[in-house]
């Protein structure tokens, strides 16, 4: 029997945390030769998922570089993907999400007659420049998708309305939600049990407030609005409240949150962390402040009040289920609703449940299933 070829590719930490289980699920199935392509867009951040997962890639283009404009990164991942395509001979090219890897990827494996299957497709928010690039480079990559992997039923229907036809479109949840499962029984870091002591949150004495925020629309004074709320935040609740930011390496992001943040005593900045760590800080939080994809939809799994430190989400659904909650980046904005549920029992009660509808953690084997079972008209 001949078996199916799949070429994964994927760049960047997110994309290779939702496309682990996906790439565990493709490598146990004996009709699938499964292989895995990474662009390495994000270096320090992917080489930490892929030792969790345990996932050697086949290929490793290593394409970072310092102060990487998208139109450069695009050209070059064009490039170095292309001869890829033509040694493997895939008959689909998986890609993830809504990266440049992913759209570049698509790109090439247009050119080369190879079917597309898109994970996490059919998010929108409605506004090409929120969030960007990303909402256009998942337009582009759904365009060019011949099998779209759509995490939830909305997006199915995005998809709809765009003129994909329903036999192309698989309603799956998200392999992330399978990730985050995965992740969570795993046992906490020694170094999280050190901070969580530290910081007084083992013993009841302080909350934890996890913070994430690096978007390029947030660059500038969004970044500087969102700081300024967060100081105001520390300052009013002092060691009662401790506030943990992994600071994203670029330095739009860093030199703007460690000139205003620096010297903080309840706001610890640190390096970006590895997956299993962000996972049992996670666990360990009462609130979220985030402008990242995918931790609302971890957070929503969880269970964890999330404030959206966004104008438009992709995610409407955590937002309808309660758990997330849009807020912008006015920082007058983000301190009231930060302590209306630091403060508010019953506020906090309300967004504080598990109500997620991203996903039951079997996504992979459903995205496998579906690959398989397609056929071309």
């Amino acid at each position: 029997m001949t078996k199916l070829r799949v070429l994964s590719i994927f760049g960047t930490r997110p994309e290779a945390v939702k496309m682990a289980p996906v790439v565990q699920a493709l490598a146990k199935n004996p009709e699938i030769e499964a292989r895995v392509c990474v662009t390495a867009q994000h270096r320090e951040m992917l080489d930490q998922v892929l030792a969790l997962f345990h996932i050697l890639p086949d290929y490793d283009l290593n394409l970072m570089r310092p102060n990487q404009t998208l139109a450069g990164l695009t050209a070059e991942i064009l490039e170095h993907i292309d001869p890829v395509l033509a040694d493997e001979h895939p008959d689909w090219v998986l890609v993830q999400g809504d990266t440049t890897t992913v759209m570049a990827a698509a790109l090439a494996a247009f050119y080369r007659n190879i079917k597309v299957g898109h994970v996490e497709a059919g998010l929108r928010t409605g506004d090409k420049h929120q969030p960007f690039p990303e909402e256009i480079n998942r337009r582009i990559a759904g365009t060019l998708a011949d099998l779209h992997f759509a995490p939830t039923e909305l997006s199915r229907q995005n998809l709809l309305r765009e003129g994909v036809e329903d036999r192309r479109i698989a309603v799956t949840g998200n392999p992330d939600i399978d990730a985050l499962l995965q992740i969570s029984k795993m046992e906490e870091p020694v170094q999280v049990q050190k901070w969580l002591k530290e910081w007084g949150i083992s013993d009841g004495s302080a909350r934890l407030v996890l913070v994430t925020a690096h978007r390029r629309e947030n660059f500038g004074a969004p970044i500087e609005e969102i700081c300024a709320g967060l100081k105001e935040l520390a300052h009013h609740y002092s060691n009662a409240v401790q506030f943990v930011y992994p600071v994203h390496l670029n330095p739009n992001i860093q030199e703007p949150v460690y000139r205003l943040l620096g010297r903080v005593p309840n706001i610890h900045l640190m390096d970006p962390l590895d997956y299993l760590p962000l996972v049992h800080l996670l666990k360990a939080s009462t609130l979220v402040l985030t402008d990242s994809g995918g931790i609302q939809e971890e957070a929503t799994g969880m269970g964890k009040p999330t404030l959206v430190l966004r104008e438009k989400t992709e995610r409407p659904e955590g937002v309808d289920a309660g758990v997330l909650k849009l807020v912008g980046t006015d920082a007058a904005k983000i301190v009231g609703e930060t302590q209306k549920l630091l403060d508010n029992e019953q506020a906090y009660a309300a967004m504080a449940h598990a109500a997620n509808p991203f996903g039951d953690g079997h996504a992979a084997e459903r995205i496998v299933k579906a690959l398989l079972n397609y056929q071309e008209n």
